[in-house]
């Protein structure tokens, strides 16, 4: 006789079971919070340094043309995104300690797809991420950055952090997955941060590039990023493309990185 809790809908059972699985592998990569807490605080340097130094050094500046917006209400959302790309784009390198201490080798034996394992990593990284909301938010005070407080915003806000979290994350494990060492990763790690992040609207707006630049800018899912968090944080700000592009750039980017590392992900086992 079948089990009273199944319902009569496999499909139902199935997607219980992957979301079943999906927080279990959250819930095993916040965990490890608990044992270095101080890597939340640590995170807090490199926003803190572009605001108050950089920010205020070129705000005195008024060089970068940023229409009725304050330069420091400009790039506070092109910060927090910057924080974020930065956190998520070597988060690879825990599978490649995983796999070197063995570890991988017993969560690949679970019935877990693929699939869900990187999309369950992926929403890990996003959680991660959302301390620097609240960094930023207080750096924001400080210098009396214009900020909207409105429920719905800070709502957006976090959606928007979570879904960049999840971008650069997965594309950090598809970069793990092929370089499988930890220190060529971390070299291409740095190597692809710059210019993902001037290569966006994170530092000036887009139509001040050249054009070659402009391109590059376009094709940049940071670029999206960065243009719904000023909707989302700051009074006044409207999207430039408009969230409903930023929000379907961002899924698109997404969904494509996730078939690729769905693709390569079992090559680690070798």
């Amino acid at each position: 006789m079948p089990n009273k809790s199944e319902t009569p809908y496999p499909i139902f059972n199935l997607c219980r079971q992957r979301i079943e699985q999906v927080i279990a592998i959250v819930e095993a990569d916040l965990r490890k919070l608990r044992h270095d807490p101080y890597e939340l605080f640590t995170r807090m340097i490199q926003p803190a340094i572009w605001l108050l130094i950089f920010g205020q050094a070129m705000a005195n500046t008024k060089a970068i043309p940023t229409g009725s917006l304050s330069y420091l209400d400009f790039i506070a959302p092109g910060i927090l995104a910057q924080s974020i790309l930065f956190i998520a784009i070597f988060y690879g390198i825990a599978l490649i300690w995983e796999r070197d201490m063995g570890i991988l080798h017993k969560i690949l034996v679970s019935p877990a797809p693929r699939s869900i394992l990187v999309v369950g990593r992926a929403i890990a990284a996003g959680f991660r991420g959302l301390s620097q909301i609240f960094i930023i938010y207080l750096l924001s005070l400080f210098l009396e950055i214009n900020l909207r407080w409105d429920f719905w915003a800070f709502l957006g806000v976090i959606a928007t952090v979570m879904l960049g979290g999840a971008i650069f994350s997965t594309f950090s494990l598809i970069i793990a997955s092929i370089v499988k060492k930890r220190e060529r990763f971390m070299g291409i790690g740095q190597v692809l941060t710059m210019p993902l992040f001037f290569a966006s609207n994170a530092l000036y707006p887009i139509e001040m590039m050249p054009k070659w630049l402009q391109i590059l800018a376009i094709i940049n899912p940071l670029t999206y990023q960065v243009d719904a968090l000023r909707n989302f944080m700051i009074t006044g700000k409207s999207s430039n493309f408009h969230l409903t592009t930023d929000f379907a750039v961002s899924i698109c980017a997404f969904a494509i990185l996730v078939m690729i590392a769905t693709r390569i992900y079992p090559k680690i086992l070798y």
